[in-house]
C-alpha cells in the first residue's frame, strides 16, 4: 500500500510541476465531453420547447387554403360558404376563414415611408372568431368586432412583429395607410406561433375593405380545430366537403407536422454534434499521447534514477497511466460542467427549459476517461522500456 501511495503522489507531482502542459493535455477531453453534453442537452431542451409549444397550442389545427383558382383570372379563393361546409365535417370544432387582400401598400401613419414602400405586408380580413379557432391572444387593445363590421369602421389590427418595426406604444392612438385609405390602430396581436404569417399582418373588417377595396367576400385560408384524436381524418375529409367533388383542388395543412419535423432535424443535428464530441476526443487522445510522449523524453532524467533506485518498469509504466488517468477523470469532469453551462446559458438566451441528461454525463466522462487511459498507454510502455544509461543519452 505505500508503494502505491508512493507511485500516486510522484504521478500527481508530475502533473502538478508542469501545469500548463497538464491544461493543454486536458484540453481535448474539457472539450469531447463538453460537446457531447452540450449537443444532447441542447437537442433535449429544443425538444422539450416544442412539446411545450405543441402543448400549448394543440395538434389539432389544420390549414385549408385554394390550390389554384375557383374562377379564372382571379386570386385563389375558396367558395363563399367554405365556413359553413367544414362545419358539415362532424369532426370538425370550429372554423374560421381569411381572406388575403393583394397589392395593398401599407405605411406607418408617420416616419419611415420611403423605407416601408418596399416592404410587402399582408392585408386580410377575417371571421370574428379567428382568435379563438387559433387560441391566439391580444397583447394590446382588442381585435375587430360585430360594431366595426356593422358601421364600416376603419379600424386595424396589426401583428405584434409589425407593431415593433413601426415602433407603437400600447395604448398610442396611432393609424396607418393602408393604400391611401386612412385605418385606426385598435389592437396588437400576439405572435401566432403556428400562423407566422399573421404576425406582420394587418387585419381590417370586412365590410370596409368592401367599400375601400371591392373585396369579394371569399375566404382564401380556412383555419380548423378538429376534434381530439381526429386531425388525419378531417385533413381528409375537408378537401371533398370544401369543393363538393368539383374539380377545384384544396391543400390541406397540419402546422404542428411541421414543428415535429423540426423536432426531427434537430435530432439529426444532435447526433453529428455527438460525433464531433467523439472526433474532438479521438484528437485530444493523439494530443495526450504525443505530449505525454515528449514528456517521457523530458523526465529521461528522473525515469532514469529511479530505475537505478530499484523501480521496476512496471512502477514506471504505472506512473504514466495514473498520469493519463487523472487526466481523464479532470478533463471528464471540468467537460460535463462545461457542457452543462452551455446548456443553461443557450437555453437561457432562447427561452427554452434547459433539460439535463445525467446519466449522459456518466457516458462523456467515462468515454474521456478511456480514451485518456488508452492515449497514455504507449507513453507509458515507452517510459519503462528506458534503461538507466540510455537516460545519459537522451539528457
Amino acid at each position: 500500500m505505500n508503494w502505491f501511495r508512493e507511485i500516486l503522489s510522484v504521478a500527481i507531482s508530475g502533473l502538478t510541476a508542469r501545469k500548463v502542459r497538464t491544461l493543454l493535455i486536458m484540453l481535448g477531453p474539457v472539450l469531447g465531453a463538453a460537446g457531447i453534453v452540450a449537443a444532447v442537452g441542447l437537442n433535449e431542451s429544443a425538444k422539450g420547447d416544442v412539446r411545450q409549444t405543441l402543448e400549448r397550442l394543440g395538434t389539432n389545427l389544420i390549414v385549408a387554403s385554394a390550390d389554384g383558382s375557383f374562377s379564372a383570372g382571379q386570386a385563389p379563393t375558396l367558395p363563399e360558404d367554405a365556413v359553413e361546409r367544414s362545419l358539415n365535417v362532424s369532426t370538425v370544432d370550429r372554423v374560421a376563414g381569411i381572406t388575403e387582400i393583394g397589392s395593398l401598400t401599407v405605411l406607418p401613419s408617420q416616419g419611415g415611408k420611403d423605407f416601408f414602400r418596399t416592404i410587402p405586408i399582408p392585408v386580410l380580413t377575417s371571421d370574428q372568431n379567428l382568435l379563438n379557432v387559433l387560441d391566439a391572444k391580444m397583447l394590446h387593445g382588442r381585435f375587430i368586432n360585430g360594431a366595426d363590421e356593422n358601421n364600416i369602421f376603419r379600424s386595424a389590427v396589426i401583428g405584434q412583429d409589425l407593431a415593433n418595426d413601426y415602433q407603437y406604444l400600447p395604448g398610442e392612438v396611432r393609424t396607418i395607410d393602408v393604400d391611401g385609405e386612412t385605418y385606426g390602430i385598435v389592437g396588437v396581436l400576439e405572435n401566432v406561433d403556428l400562423v407566422p404569417k399573421l404576425d406582420t399582418a394587418v387585419i381590417i373588417p370586412k365590410s370596409a375593405a368592401e367599400e375601400d377595396f371591392d373585396v369579394e367576400q371569399k375566404p382564401t385560408t380556412l383555419y380548423v380545430r378538429a376534434t381530439e384524436g381526429n386531425v388525419d381524418s378531417t385533413a381528409e375529409a375537408l378537401p371533398m366537403a370544401i369543393n363538393l367533388g368539383g374539380d377545384e383542388a384544396v391543400t390541406v395543412a397540419v402546422p404542428s407536422d411541421l414543428l415535429e419535423a423540426q423536432g426531427a432535424v434537430d435530432t439529426t443535428l444532435r447526433n453529428i454534434l455527438f460525433l464531433m464530441g467523439g472526433l474532438a476526443l479521438l484528437v485530444g487522445g493523439v494530443g495526450i499521447a504525443n505530449v505525454m510522449s515528449i514528456s517521457v523524453i523530458q523526465r529521461s532524467g528522473e525515469i532514469g534514477i529511479r530505475r537505478a533506485l530499484g523501480h521496476t518498469k512496471q512502477t514506471i509504466a504505472l506512473q504514466f497511466v495514473l498520469e493519463a488517468l487523472f487526466v481523464g477523470v479532470l478533463g471528464g469532469i471540468a467537460g460535463v460542467v462545461t457542457g452543462v453551462c452551455v446548456i443553461y446559458l443557450v437555453s437561457s438566451i432562447l427561452g427554452w427549459i434547459a433539460t439535463l441528461n445525467v446519466p449522459l454525463f456518466l457516458v462523456a466522462g467515462g468515454m474521456a476517461l478511456i480514451v485518456s487511459v488508452i492515449a497514455g498507454l504507449y507513453p507509458a510502455w515507452k517510459a519503462a522500456r528506458l534503461e538507466p544509461l540510455e537516460t545519459l543519452r537522451l539528457g
